[in-house]
């Protein structure tokens, strides 16, 4: 195992001063893009694997579903489970479509291993497509599918046993909170992340900029005291 570990330490080490040896530095723009590519990369990644699992899970369990002329499941909630299966079905579809479109593209920079290269990825001109299909394939979409199973739920054991449908709904009112809560703090900690982090990009800036400033104050100082002991040598 420990062997193992070295291995790959020692491998993501080879690319990283491959990467180096480009001419790009850790600090450079390129490789704050190149970060992004790889986030990017793990989004579509994910957004494709979940899309196409849960919305084959959202087929199967509307064609599986058997229902009679003579049910007693009330019309509405017919509808609400067409409706939601077929949200489902669409939110999944459309964020698995901009997955395997946008995909191999990144796949194919990133599998370059070279920071100077970033520039070919489409990233960053499609980001707002990627952060929707990663939207849609974990917010929306898993919470549509959660809705499914409570609708599911009711029409399958509406005609044999009320209080099955209910006992499902029931439990999953307080799962629905806690996803909706915790969707709602990792998003506001995700942004807090960023301000922060952007804030002491800004501060780095801001020494940098009085260092620099503080350097091209003393050089003309230097040049002038260099300058009054040449000519003082000279007189002597």
């Amino acid at each position: 195992m420990e062997s193992n570990l070295d291995a790959r330490e020692h491998i993501r080490y080879l690319k990283v001063q491959s990467m180096s040896h480009t001419g790009d530095d850790l600090h450079s723009p390129n490789y704050l893009s190149w970060r992004k590519l790889q986030l990017s990369r793990a989004k579509l990644k994910a957004s494709s694997k979940t899309s196409a699992l849960l919305s084959g899970f959202a087929m199967v369990a509307m064609v599986e579903v058997q229902l009679d002329k003579g049910t007693s499941v009330p019309d509405y909630m017919l509808v609400a489970f067409a409706i939601c299966t077929t949200l489902l079905v669409a939110v999944h579809m459309l964020a698995l479509m901009i997955s395997t479109c946008i995909l191999p593209n990144v796949e194919t920079v990133c599998n370059l291993h070279s920071i100077a290269l970033v520039n070919e990825s489409p990233h960053e001109m499609l980001h707002w497509y990627i952060e929707i299909a990663w939207s849609f394939s974990t917010l929306f979409g898993l919470l549509l599918f959660l809705i499914e199973i409570a609708i599911l739920c009711w029409v399958k054991f509406y005609d044999l046993n009320k209080a099955a449908s209910w006992s499902a709904c029931i439990i999953l009112i307080p799962v629905l909170i806690v996803f909706i809560a915790f969707a709602i703090h990792f998003y506001r900690s995700l942004v807090t992340h960023k301000y922060e982090v952007t804030i002491s990009g800004i501060r780095e800036l801001e020494i940098l900029k009085e260092s620099l400033e503080q350097n091209n104050r003393e050089q003309p100082q230097n040049a002038t005291a260099n300058t009054g002991s040449f000519y003082s040598s000279d007189m002597a």
